[in-house]
């Protein structure tokens, strides 16, 4: 058989590259002959550096951010062979790690000091990975990083601007940021969601990033600093990142989705040629995984193969799925103290139940 392994990151336990190696070294261990490509995926989120980083003659780029909650933090950005740069704001100032969220004060600052890193040295594009975040500040901390001041009534300039500074601020000064380069900048992201009302940023990820009790303060600061910045707080992933993809667009960049953008990186449509199964997974597999994550491209992707998921946790339907392993149903708590050993079992239960097509 030719096997396609194609996860995203299991989130706090195993990267995409580990998820596949594991889960490669379980099926071999079945079927030895068998020969298998690995193909480790992100959407935009935590992870996406590490696929992109696959692509030969990158370079990781180091840099000193800060992280949501500005203390001083070691991030890096990719450089590709083309001259593109690629930066990730989980990477930069993500919700990973941080303890505890913040969700009145969280920005997204260092993310706009590793994009500014990149645009100084002179990259030719700009792909912004932007899920992930803690923060729902409406993208105003990257702005401030980019050269933005945001002015109080009396003319003061806030330079830590979580979403409750955001209600300070009378005025918005974009005349001195750094413009995008000359070939573009590319918001990648999962999230289509627009940045206000139910759908919007605060109501729906603001209760992730700590704002459960203050969802409606957060959706006010929000709006109200989208009406001093402009734009249309309705495009298409605005609420994405807590807003940082609305910033985004303001700033001349546009959205697309990041999992296709790392599939065409990973070479995965070329890699699924010939292919008797695709397995694919996350973390958790639930009513979420259906809107541009990877699960739901690779499967898109594969078009007519068979495909199968790993995935921590299983809570939705697997409709159209040739199988699917959960690691909780598999080991139970042995799924995160001890995950990769679990992704290697359910790389073995998956072979053993395959065979190739009749072609």
């Amino acid at each position: 058989m030719h096997v396609v392994i194609a996860p995203d990151s299991f989130k706090g336990t195993l990267t995409a590259a580990e998820a596949a190696e594991r889960i490669a070294a379980g099926w071999l261990s079945v079927r030895p002959r068998d020969t298998v490509a690995l193909r480790p995926m992100a959407d935009g989120g935590e992870g996406t550096l590490d696929a992109f980083a696959a692509v030969p003659g990158s370079e990781r780029v180091p840099v000193t951010v800060v992280d949501a909650v500005g203390r001083p933090r070691e991030s890096s950005w990719l450089r590709l062979p083309d001259g593109v740069g690629v930066v990730e704001l989980a990477d930069a100032c993500g919700i990973v790690g941080l303890d505890p969220l913040d969700a009145r004060g969280a920005h997204t600052t260092g993310f706009g000091m590793a994009v500014r890193a990149a645009l100084e040295v002179g990259v030719s594009r700009l792909l912004l990975a932007i899920g992930g975040s803690a923060s729902t500040d409406c993208g105003a901390g990257l702005l401030v990083a980019l050269g933005a001041r945001l002015l109080d009534e009396n003319g003061r300039e806030l330079t830590s601007p979580g979403n409750s500074a955001l209600a300070r601020v009378a005025s918005v000064d974009l005349s001195g940021m750094l413009t995008p380069p000359a070939g573009g900048a590319v918001v990648l992201s999962d999230v289509t969601n627009p940045l206000l009302d139910p759908r919007g940023a605060a109501a729906v990820f603001g209760p992730q990033k700590g704002g459960a009790g203050i969802v409606d303060e957060l959706e006010l600061n929000v709006g109200r600093f989208a009406d001093l910045l402009g734009g249309d707080p309705e495009a298409h992933g605005a609420g994405a990142a807590g807003g940082a993809g609305f910033a985004l667009q303001r700033w001349g960049a546009r959205t697309a989705s990041g999992a296709r953008a790392v599939a065409e990186a990973v070479g995965l449509v070329e890699a699924l040629v010939g292919a008797d199964l695709v397995i694919t997974g996350e973390g958790r597999f639930d009513s979420q995984s259906a809107g541009g994550k990877v699960v739901s491209v690779v499967r898109e992707l594969a078009g007519d193969e068979r495909v199968a998921l790993v995935a921590g946790r299983i809570d939705a339907a697997v409709d159209g799925l040739a199988d699917a392993v959960s690691l909780w149903k598999l080991a139970g708590e042995r799924a995160l103290t001890d995950p990769g050993y679990v992704a290697e079992e359910a790389g073995r239960a998956l072979a053993s139940r395959f065979s190739p097509r009749v072609r």
